[in-house]
């Protein structure tokens, strides 16, 4: 059974009331655009979208929300995220504004339902999915720190997991929230039953608003990864990901890496910080990279 998510700890204190008086949720709730929808994305603040990449004459952004921003601003339209799952022969494909829109929900029900605040830490334990890009963009767009690490599980104050972690993660539901992913496509919820106190990550997300407003919002130095070793901050990560070079500027990287590991966290920055776009592909067919590569037009494969 799916736990509802209102009162998620608002029993604890009037937080509900307070963010509902200030008017800081939107009203409107409508689904994401279209996940191929690249003619019905529109220009932003009246302006037509151009080509520029984020970084020419502008001073670099030291935050995910900031270099977001940017990119969405200068060309809303263009492809983001593209994935495949090669086992199932899913395609989805993202536009900056799309990918934009599914961030701004999901960071919205991480704050406004599950009261998650700036410096909280999320532990995401996903497979290379587009889904989990968005969770990484949703987390740093409140302020959390991110890890991969399933032994800050009993220090997370938010668990997200595919299916494969649901039974190792309930129990945590106690404690804090647990949200579960179904990975099937379009981002649809389980067609079974999950423990009582997981959510369905799938039943909740297209209610939230379309746009986001953090009620503390991230600085360059929080904390956006951790792990055993030592902690990133946002800056620290989009410096990383700038220097790493594995795509140009407009370019398409080609990939078979998780986003949502220390490691891979580059392959999503990369794109978002120089207007380029982001090939992942789960389950990959090994004899078929090259012609993938052609066929999307990559210019950069990391594998």
């Amino acid at each position: 059974m799916t736990r509802s998510l209102r009162g998620w700890y608002r029993a604890r204190s009037g937080k509900a009331e307070a963010r509902e008086r200030s008017g800081l949720r939107r009203a409107v709730r409508t689904p994401p655009a279209g996940m191929r929808g690249r003619a019905r994305d529109r220009s932003i603040d009246g302006h037509r979208p151009g080509n520029r990449p984020y970084s020419a004459g502008m001073a670099t952004p030291d935050t995910f929300p900031a270099a977001l921003t940017a990119t969405l601003r200068t060309d809303p339209g263009r492809p983001l995220v593209t994935f495949y799952d090669d086992a199932t022969g899913e395609r989805v494909e993202l536009s900056v504004a799309t990918y934009a829109n599914w961030v701004a929900k999901t960071a919205g029900l991480a704050q406004d339902e599950l009261d998650l605040e700036r410096g909280g830490l999320l532990l995401v334990d996903l497979p290379t999915h587009w889904l989990g890009a968005v969770w990484l963009g949703a987390a740093w767009s409140l302020g959390l720190a991110v890890t991969d690490d399933p032994q800050l599980a009993g220090e997370a104050d938010l668990v997200v997991c595919g299916p494969d972690g649901v039974q190792t993660y309930a129990a945590q539901a106690d404690r804090v929230p647990v949200v579960a992913l179904s990975l099937r496509p379009l981002g649809g919820r389980f067609t079974e039953a999950l423990p009582t106190g997981v959510t369905d990550y799938g039943a909740v997300v297209l209610a939230q608003p379309d746009a986001f407003t953090a009620y503390d919002p991230p600085a360059g130095d929080d904390v956006a990864w951790r792990e055993p070793s030592g902690t990133s901050t946002q800056a620290d990560l989009l410096a990383e990901a700038a220097a790493a070079q594995v795509v140009t500027p407009q370019g398409r990287l080609l990939t078979g890496v998780n986003p949502c590991t220390r490691a891979g966290a580059v392959t999503l920055l990369a794109p978002v910080a120089t207007g380029a776009g982001v090939v992942w592909v789960r389950h990959p067919d090994e004899a078929g990279w090259d012609r993938r590569a052609e066929q999307e037009r990559a210019t950069a494969v990391l594998r």
